[in-house]
């Protein structure tokens, strides 16, 4: 496992390693920005993503992992709010890649307890923590932002838009 910070970030990787999902994990203090094309300008600061999954049946997906509280009860509130720098910095990276990559937000919810069943399909316990995992894909994020906070330059998308677009990782690998 890469050196991660967070407990957000080491959750995500176990949930990768224990479903047999291949990745690559970015590490930001080793990234090269290069370019051979004239056309292509790269910016000088450049927010990472965290991982690079791997799909069998789909685009790879380049994932920013946003780990978020939750209850855990069968209330829908789910915080799902960014920085405009990782929605600008994330379509960037997909600009880079090129085709067959998908840029998309991973939400982790750290829940206090189990969670019901009904509340998330995806679900597991790391360090003594239970997790679940709903992701976004970039595209179906951007239609939907709204201001959040002008301060923190935070935005975040309605609660219904986030459950309508809102899946499974593994639906979308």
């Amino acid at each position: 496992m890469a050196n991660r910070r967070f407990h957000y970030d080491r959750a995500f990787e176990h949930y990768l390693r224990a479903n047999a999902i291949p990745y690559v994990a970015v590490d930001e203090a080793k990234r090269a920005l290069t370019s051979d094309r004239r056309d292509q300008v790269l910016p000088t600061k450049l927010k990472s993503f965290d991982f690079v999954v791997y799909s069998e049946n789909g685009p790879n997906l380049l994932v920013d992992v946003k780990g978020r509280k939750h209850a855990g009860n069968t209330g829908r509130s789910f915080q799902n709010w960014v920085t405009r720098d990782d929605v600008e910095s994330l379509a960037k990276w997909s600009e880079i890649f090129g085709g067959g990559f998908e840029p998309a937000f991973a939400f982790l919810f750290w829940c206090d307890a189990q969670p019901p069943d009904a509340l998330f399909q995806e679900v597991f316990e790391y360090g003594e923590r239970w997790y679940a995992v709903l992701a976004v894909k970039l595209s179906d994020y951007t239609p939907h932002m709204r201001d959040r906070s002008a301060k923190w330059d935070t935005i975040s998308i309605p609660a219904k838009a986030f459950t309508e677009h809102s899946r499974p990782l593994c639906d979308l690998l």
